[in-house]
């Protein structure tokens, strides 16, 4: 028997796997930190679910890190406990904090194209500061310009009480920003593997 030799075939490129990997680790991630949230002075929960959304933006680029947010939501409206203290669900999604899980993937892929500034992600060590804090700034400012007229909504509120109800969890947001950028520029080697 004469042995054959095939050429092997690929069918998706290698990327490709690659950032859909990353899409879904980034969005199980997000699973994982959206449910913990610390007690702030006030009773506002410093919520980690954030982070998922500023590292799906940063890691993936626009379109995968959009794309893993999307999944993320998906999963919750499928019924998966994925949400905020193991919430999920239609009814949790049309609730006052909808518009917030739509602006996150959003803001996911605003971070990604504002960091990166193309469609082709770059490698994370790569990025400038000034862009990485343009593109947080910009994905914090689409969380809250789709989530308080949904929230004002669904509550019957002005939106200038949902502002002022919202106005200490942005304290709180800004200070992930600022975390986040100091993981970013400080200690980017333990996110891309040096």
């Amino acid at each position: 028997m004469a042995s054959e030799q095939v050429d092997s075939v690929d069918l998706v490129e290698s990327d490709t796997v690659r950032q859909l990997a990353g899409a879904v680790l980034i969005a199980a991630l997000t699973a994982v930190l959206a449910p913990f949230s610390i007690d702030l002075p006030g009773g506002i929960p410093f919520s980690f679910q954030v982070f998922g959304v500023f590292f799906a933006g940063l890691l993936l680029g626009g379109v995968w890190g959009g794309f893993s947010l999307l999944l993320y939501v998906l999963v919750g409206l499928a019924g998966a406990p994925v949400f905020s203290n193991f919430q999920a669900g239609v009814g949790y999604f049309f609730g006052p904090t909808g518009g917030f899980l739509v602006g996150f993937v959003v803001a996911a892929a605003v971070i990604g194209f504002v960091a990166h500034r193309s469609l082709t992600p770059q490698e994370l060590d790569e990025l400038s500061p000034v862009w990485i804090t343009l593109a947080l700034g910009a994905g914090l400012a689409v969380i809250y310009l789709i989530g308080l007229p949904w929230l004002a909504s669904v509550n019957g509120w002005t939106l200038s009480r949902a502002a002022s109800f919202m106005a200490l969890f942005a304290v709180g947001d800004v200070l992930k920003v600022a975390i986040t950028i100091g993981i970013v520029t400080g200690g980017n080697e333990l996110l891309v593997g040096r």
